[in-house]
């Protein structure tokens, strides 16, 4: 796989582990008669070091890749690691906005 392909998988499971993970804990909400938005919220929010872990694979390659990268000058595989890393990020912080639009609609909706 090339580095686009490998930037834009990195970004949508990241994005998938909170989207599924929300959807997953708002049936669970519904089940036990809570409100799903809400938990679908919190468990976005407090599961999003994880998404991105998750997303990078195996976390201790990643840290290995960036330790020669700074001692071994190998600046190629430091770029690319950190990209992987951000790419992660914004894939996370993407299921998490789409989760509060979607609140933001429900508000809007219900008034």
């Amino acid at each position: 796989m090339n580095f686009q392909g490998i930037l834009l998988n990195t970004l949508l499971i990241a994005f998938g582990v909170i989207i599924g993970a929300s959807v997953c804990a708002g049936i669970g909400a519904i089940i036990n008669d809570n409100p799903p938005l809400k938990a679908m919220l919190d468990t976005a929010k407090s599961i999003k070091t994880w998404a991105i872990a998750v997303a990078l694979g195996d976390t201790f390659a990643s840290f290995e890749v960036l330790e020669q990268g700074l001692f071994n000058w190998q600046i190629r595989s430091l770029v690319k690691q950190i990209l992987y890393i951000i790419a992660a990020i914004i894939g996370a912080n993407c299921g998490l906005f789409l989760l509060r639009c979607l609140q933001k609609c429900v508000q809007i909706w219900s008034e």
